[in-house]
């Protein structure tokens, strides 16, 4: 079912209409992944003074690194852990359109999605990241204890989230949140599954900044299955 629905947001690529979403989308998450990037190293010139050496990129100073010629390697290679956050922000900007460019190709004749308030999503962004910071911190107490399989907590930590968040969204456009939120707590597993296939591919660099348009088609046609709706 997972990858069946992955397949059909794949093959929408050769639509004119969602490559448009597409495009507009990667810029979407460039943007964001640039914007989270600035804020990482805003922390590191707040807290510390002094400049970090890494190798192949040369001085980390805070933002005065964010012009320098490594600054797009350590962002590329600082984008494994960034996109996560990335991903969760995409939501409240821009999961609608895809859904929506998902619902006109395969789901024709669906009523008009019900509309959320840009406050009201922005709320529930600023929740989720809370919460996706928060659970990060203590995964990391678990990954001394994890060893070679630190990748595998990783994904199940960050699928969680990042499935509870977009199948909720995607699910309330068309039932409303409590219906949506209890139709994910009945299909929990296969939203968290569906979550951490998502959050794998997040930490490919490059790969990963087409991930959240994909995720978010993947989790419309997810939703329309355990729904109950059979795609034409």
């Amino acid at each position: 079912m997972i990858f069946g629905a992955f397949l059909k947001a794949v093959a929408q690529l050769g639509d004119p209409r969602f490559r448009r979403v597409m495009y507009w989308g990667v810029g979407l998450t460039l943007a964001l992944l640039i914007a989270i990037y600035a804020l990482f190293l805003w922390v590191i010139q707040s807290f510390v003074p002094a400049a970090i050496e890494i190798p192949f990129v040369g001085p980390v100073a805070g933002l005065g690194t964010l012009l320098s010629w490594g600054s797009a390697f350590l962002m590329i290679v600082l984008s494994v852990f960034l996109m996560m956050p990335v991903a969760s922000a995409f939501t409240s900007m821009f999961l609608d359109d895809v859904s929506q460019a998902v619902e006109d190709r395969h789901y024709p004749g669906l009523p008009p999605a019900l509309k959320q308030s840009f406050g009201d999503a922005a709320v529930d962004t600023l929740n989720f990241f809370g919460l996706l910071v928060a659970l990060n911190v203590l995964a990391l107490m678990l990954y001394p204890f994890a060893g070679p399989f630190i990748p595998v907590v990783f994904w199940a930590v960050n699928g969680m989230l990042l499935g509870r968040e977009y199948f909720t969204l995607v699910a309330a456009r068309r039932l409303g949140r409590p219906a949506a939120k209890a139709l994910r707590k009945r299909h929990w597993l296969t939203v968290w599954w569906a979550g951490s296939l998502m959050a794998a591919p997040l930490s490919i660099p490059l790969v990963n900044l087409v991930i959240p348009v994909l995720g978010a088609a993947t989790f419309t046609h997810l939703f329309h299955r355990l729904n109950g709706k059979v795609p034409r």
